[in-house]
């Protein structure tokens, strides 16, 4: 039971400071813990105070203070959803499943987008772990695991999102990046092209390496090899996307198909063919990873290989959902997949005869 004035108390309505319930106990003419009991409604307060104290704490703007609460209960009903960017459409999907799951379930979500950046990741968990959250999913940078793992030692559930670094003690879901990129790949060479170039991530994250392996295994199977002035590897940025593209439309012999395998990428793709001014697919068959409602709209609609962001935030809440009912920390290790799906649109059609 909470009896001290700083443990639950909210700003005044009036005064903008925090109403206490050493306030509320002068204004009624109680002690503090008469307060507390009657607020928390156990009971062993007469109805007569009872009301009283609800009545002047309702007129003075008093609210709980959540956090307080939570230290008291020892349940916060909060959990956390860490991401890097909102740029990215599947980060967008996540989160709003994400959300209206949690909520479904009693629980608030607190978003924190970190921009890739290990120090501000360092800063949220540590605000995170302060409002002892119930549960993370995340989408880690890999240079915080200490932190992560205090959630754990905490009995906080885990589940991380996208990335895995190979050394996690906590479940991981990611999409199928390998699989994903081959049979997009395989698509383009499928409406013969033999000439792929492909703009994909970094290759410290397992998606720019897994998306890299499957193009290049595709093309091996067919005989075909490995251009490296046909691969860029880079930032989760759309000028990322513009630079790699002007360096990959400029070459004497150019593509005749590009996998943009970089989503936050595929933005400045996108824009710089336009300027340019290669017609897509006359010129240029364009295939970009991870679907977005505009993609559809694009004149001509552009072809995806689907990652499935829907899957993966079901499956991610369900996890979650499991360890904080079970009240244990994760401590597996699992890597779980999505699959993916090619939706071929107008952007990509067999090659030209005298490409």
């Amino acid at each position: 039971m909470v009896t001290s004035e700083h443990d639950e108390s909210a700003p005044s309505n009036t005064e903008g400071r925090f109403v206490t319930l050493r306030d509320i106990a002068r204004m009624a003419e109680v002690s503090i813990s008469t307060v507390s009991r009657a607020l928390a409604g156990t009971g062993l307060v007469n109805k007569r105070t009872e009301s009283r104290v609800l009545r002047i704490a309702d007129e003075m703007g008093y609210r709980p203070n959540a956090l307080a609460r939570s230290l008291a209960t020892r349940s916060s009903r909060l959990v956390g959803l860490m991401v890097n960017n909102m740029v990215n459409a599947s980060f967008q999907r996540l989160a709003e499943i994400s959300q209206a799951r949690f909520a479904a379930a009693g629980y608030q979500m607190l978003l924190c987008i970190t921009g890739d950046d290990p120090g501000q990741e360092a800063a949220y968990l540590s605000t995170l772990f302060d409002h002892r959250i119930e549960g993370l999913l995340v989408l880690p940078t890999g240079a915080n695991s200490d932190l992560i793992e205090r959630f754990i030692a905490a009995n906080s559930a885990v589940v991380g999102l996208v990335r895995s670094h190979g050394h996690e003690n906590y479940d991981s879901v990611l999409f199928d990046d390998a699989f994903g990129a081959y049979d997009g790949t395989r698509q383009l060479l499928e409406l013969g092209h033999r000439r792929i170039g492909i703009v994909v991530g970094r290759q410290d994250t397992n998606s720019g390496r897994e998306r890299l392996a499957g193009y290049k295994r595709a093309l091996t199977e067919r005989g075909i090899a490995i251009r490296p002035e046909y691969v860029h590897s880079g930032p989760f940025r759309p000028e990322f996307g513009i630079s790699a593209t002007e360096a990959i439309m400029s070459l004497p012999e150019p593509p005749t198909a590009l996998f943009s395998a970089n989503h936050e990428a595929s933005l400045g793709v996108i824009g710089q063919l336009a300027t340019k001014g290669i017609v897509i697919p006359d010129q240029l068959s364009l295939l970009c990873y991870e679907d977005v409602p505009w993609f559809s709209w694009q004149k001509p609609a552009i072809s995806v290989v689907d990652a499935d962001a829907e899957a993966l935030a079901t499956l991610a809440v369900d996890l979650l959902l499991q360890r904080i009912a079970t009240g244990a920390g994760s401590r597996t290790g699992r890597v779980l997949r999505v699959g993916a799906r090619i939706i071929m649109r107008d952007s990509c059609t067999p090659v030209s005869p005298i490409g």
